[in-house]
């Protein structure tokens, strides 16, 4: 059976992303996901044939589409799927040189502010302090949790880290983050304590930072790749100790990269900054945090302006 020019488009465009962008796998991944659903639902199978009415079509039914688990898509989710979309006829109108409708007519859902969930310091010290000190798999989890927070990193960020990427002299950590931006993150004093409480446990020679089957990987040859934690393992871990620590609110590995970017500003750090740490793209990303630390400003008013004399 021969493919639609969409699907051919499609192809062509997940190439250049690879090719020319430089994207990464993950990536490249779930534009393809995102891409073979917007092209399941259009009502055509060509992108030239793409108008108003059949934008308007695909929005619609991205409203009645459904998750594996039976619930509706998300306004966020349905904005993702709108935006690989533009992406995708901005490339074969500027690329390919194709007459296709202008990208920025695709006009995404309005969304409610961002809920950013943080932690509060006490939240947050429970949570630090329930691995266990005396066994390797709670010194790998220490490990994990005081990294989380101490950085900022994203939860894939994390796992890709290998020993080489870390830095104690200098206390830095040169990640590569979305779109292969490098940007340098630090490491807090309790951080590194528990990175090397955690490394010197580890009898073997593999190269990621986390693994799992610590005993195992002892007898196995470099690089061990097939140790490293996966993504769902790092985000069990974090809710398994949330649950340990007594914390309702079940915060994820992003609640920590949340709660490490309101306690910059809480304590003075300027938006550019956390930006920077964050490796946010737009300063806009940067700026939900504020909405957290806003209310703070009120307590500050009361306390220093319009005193009775």
């Amino acid at each position: 059976m021969q493919e639609s020019e969409l699907s051919q488009a499609i192809e062509r465009y997940l190439v250049y992303l690879q090719a020319e962008e430089n994207k990464s796998s993950l990536t490249i991944d779930n534009y393809r996901r995102s891409l073979n659903l917007v092209s399941e639902l259009l009502s055509v199978n060509d992108p030239l044939a793409l108008n108003k009415l059949v934008v308007r079509d695909l929005k619609a039914k991205l409203g009645t589409t459904t998750t594996r688990k039976g619930t509706k898509l998300s306004v966020r989710t349905k904005n993702y799927h709108l935006t690989v979309l533009r992406a995708f006829l901005r490339y074969l109108l500027q690329d390919e040189e194709l007459d296709v409708y202008p990208p920025d007519r695709v006009q995404r859902f309005k969304e409610e502010e961002r809920q950013v969930k943080v932690l509060t310091m006490e939240e947050l010290v429970r949570l630090l302090n329930a691995p266990s000190p005396t066994t390797k798999i709670g010194k790998r989890d220490s490990a994990i949790l005081h990294l989380f927070f101490s950085t900022g990193l994203r939860l894939a960020e994390l796992r890709s880290l290998n020993r080489k990427d870390l830095n104690f002299d200098t206390r830095e950590i040169s990640v590569r983050g979305k779109r292969g931006k490098i940007r340098v993150v630090f490491l807090s004093d309790t951080a590194v304590d528990n990175i090397k409480e955690y490394m010197e446990c580890r009898l073997d020679h593999l190269s990621p930072l986390f693994i799992r089957n610590l005993n195992d990987a002892v007898n196995a040859m470099p690089p061990g790749e097939e140790f490293r934690l996966s993504r769902i393992s790092i985000y069990n871990i974090v809710k398994k100790y949330a649950l340990i620590a007594g914390i309702v609110s079940d915060p994820s590995p992003h609640t920590l990269r949340h709660s490490f970017a309101t306690d910059l500003l809480r304590n003075g750090a300027d938006l550019r900054s956390v930006q920077e740490l964050l490796g946010h793209k737009d300063l806009s990303t940067t700026q939900i945090y504020t909405h957290v630390t806003n209310p703070e400003l009120k307590q500050v008013h009361q306390k220093f302006h319009d005193r009775k004399k």
